[in-house]
């Protein structure tokens, strides 16, 4: 089959691999028929190579069609339309019964003291086949699926792989009461939804983001926008009654632009033979940190800073003392994207659409296209805000 592979820093291709096979009588293949482009992807194009081989397959949020399944599966047969959620979980042990599949006992990567295992995503994370491929090959399939009907195009449904759940999560974490104002930082894929379901839920929703497309595309939904300033925290004070937001969603994470020591800092780490690479990006202070400062300074005293953006570095400081102060809480972690999919599916299937689904993908492609759009969404150029590939026809 046909899949995209790392190759090196920001060098991914389109190759030949094996078809995934039936491994465990509880797998299941499917065939893939859209795989979209994650935000986190990029950090494996720009930075945790030492953490990926040469030849990995990308990729994790897929859905598609079933071809086959394990003697052991019970749930799905050939020809079931789903869904597969980007973490690998088992449905049984304690931390999913308690909702927090991303920390599944079963599929924990212990080798790296990491949570649940995730399709296409390095060495910390299993080191799983990922989805933007032709096919996938889908362990414990009884519990990683989510089934879908047939009407509905595949937009409508893809974004329950992640992002949706995602930013559902962040702003279930950000804790704002009825009535109350939700600040979000970085109007990416997950910022847009995290402010759509803000806004869906009767908040005041103040978002900042510098790219002039992005808030473009939240305005088309009655969002506030806001450019990225160094006057953005007073802004948000002043339309908050001087206090700020009740809660604020960090949905940036690790970025290196606008600071060039942490940039140098991430490039070097590339320089590295892996083994030492993989300890200094491991316990290192690598992350720009400025969306979570903005995000603590923007929030008003005890208030919730949610982060729902990715971060890499154990040793990366951050402002202890305004926060006892201000008496913040902080939530954040990996989605359990199970855990919101009851409350999400009626939305994505809602005829009006109110959170926007339809309304996010910049750019369709075939899987050829992947490495060139790879390029594009990093840099965000060309108005790309979130990329969806079509490795097989629906």
């Amino acid at each position: 089959m046909k899949a995209l592979t790392w190759q090196g820093t920001r060098n991914v291709t389109v190759e030949e691999v094996p078809d995934p096979v039936i491994q465990e009588p509880t797998d299941a293949v499917i065939r893939i028929t859209s795989s979209a482009i994650c935000g986190s992807d990029l950090h494996l194009y720009e930075l945790l190579g030492p953490f990926i081989d040469r030849g990995d397959v990308l990729g994790h949020e897929p859905m598609g069609v079933v071809v086959e399944v394990g003697a052991g599966v019970t749930k799905l047969k050939v020809g079931d339309r789903v869904v597969i959620p980007f973490n690998i979980s088992c449905g049984e042990c304690f931390m999913c019964t308690h909702g927090f599949q991303s920390q599944c006992e079963t599929t924990q990567v212990r080798e790296y003291g990491s949570g649940a295992a995730l399709f296409g995503y390095t060495k910390l994370y299993g080191q799983v086949p990922g989805g933007q491929a032709e096919y996938l090959r889908v362990p414990l399939a009884d519990y990683n699926h989510i089934p879908i009907g047939t009407d509905l195009p595949d937009e409508r449904y893809l974004f329950l792989s992640d992002i949706l759940p995602t930013a559902w999560q962040g702003v279930e974490y950000a804790e704002v009461p009825e009535g109350g104002t939700l600040a979000v930082m970085g109007l990416g894929p997950v910022g847009q939804f995290v402010a759509r379901i803000g806004r869906h839920r009767g908040y005041r929703v103040l978002a900042v983001d510098p790219v002039p497309e992005r808030r473009a595309m939240a305005e088309r939904h009655g969002i506030d926008t806001f450019d990225l300033t160094d006057t953005i925290v007073e802004e948000l004070r002043d339309l908050t009654e001087g206090r700020g937001a009740d809660g604020v969603v960090d949905a940036v994470g690790l970025e290196a632009h606008g600071n060039a020591g942490v940039e140098f800092v991430q490039k070097a780490v590339g320089l590295l033979p892996d083994a030492a690479a993989r300890q200094l990006l491991d316990k290192a202070g690598i992350d720009r940190l400025a969306a979570v400062y903005a995000s603590i300074d923007a929030v008003r005293r005890g208030g919730t800073v949610s982060l729902s953006g990715v971060y890499a570095g154990d040793a990366d400081i951050m402002p202890m003392k305004t926060l006892f102060d201000k008496q913040i809480s902080l939530r954040m972690g990996q989605c359990n994207v199970k855990r919101w999919i009851d409350d999400i599916m009626p939305l994505v299937e809602d005829a009006a659409d109110p959170l926007g689904v339809m309304d996010l993908t910049t750019h369709h492609a075939p899987l050829e296209d992947a490495p060139g759009l790879y390029s594009t969404f990093q840099k965000k150029e060309d108005g790309c805000i979130k990329v969806v590939l079509h490795p097989s026809a629906a």
